[in-house]
C-alpha cells in the first residue's frame, strides 16, 4: 500500500468543500491514516515549498496558503500517488477532466484546492513535514461492535 500526503487548500476549506472532497477519497477506496487541521505559517510554508522560494509566484503561493486553515491528511491506497493526482485533476480547473475534485471545487490555477505528492519521495518529505509517525495510523483497525 502507498502513502501520499493531501493538501486540501485554504480556498476549499474556507467554502465549505473539504467534507466532499474527504468524502470523494474515501468513496475512490483510499483509507484515510493521518489528518489535523492547521494554519500554515511562514516556516511551514517555506520547508514544504522550498523548491519554489525564489520564483516570481513564491509570495503569492505562501501569502495564499497562510491566509486561512487547511486540512493535512495522508491517504493510503493502492497506487495511492498516482491515483490521487487523477482524481484531484490537472492544476488549472479550465483543463481539468470533468468529473475531477479541481474542475469541481477549484477557483484557479492557484486557488486550487488540493495539493498532492507528486512522487513516492515526494510523499515521504511531505509526509514528515506535516506528521511524526505516531500521527499515522498505519494498523488496521475496526470498529468493535
Amino acid at each position: 500500500m502507498e502513502k501520499t500526503l493531501v493538501l486540501i487548500k485554504p480556498d476549499a476549506f474556507a467554502k465549505h468543500y473539504s467534507g466532499d472532497i474527504l468524502k470523494r477519497y474515501e468513496q475512490e477506496g483510499f483509507r484515510v491514516v493521518a489528518m489535523k487541521l492547521l494554519k500554515m505559517d511562514e516556516r511551514l510554508a517555506s520547508i514544504h515549498y522550498a523548491e519554489h522560494i525564489g520564483r516570481p509566484y513564491y509570495r503569492d503561493l505562501v501569502g495564499f496558503m497562510t491566509s486561512a486553515p487547511l486540512i493535512a491528511m495522508v491517504l493510503e491506497g493502492d497506487h495511492a500517488i498516482a491515483r490521487v493526482r487523477e482524481i484531484n485533476g490537472k492544476t488549472n480547473p479550465a483543463e481539468a477532466a470533468e468529473g475531477t475534485i479541481r474542475r469541481q471545487f477549484a477557483a484557479s490555477g492557484s486557488r486550487n484546492a488540493v495539493h498532492a505528492s507528486d512522487s513516492p519521495e515526494s510523499a515521504k518529505r511531505e509526509i514528515s513535514i506535516f506528521f511524526n509517525e505516531t500521527e499515522i495510523f498505519d494498523e488496521d483497525y475496526h470498529v468493535k461492535d
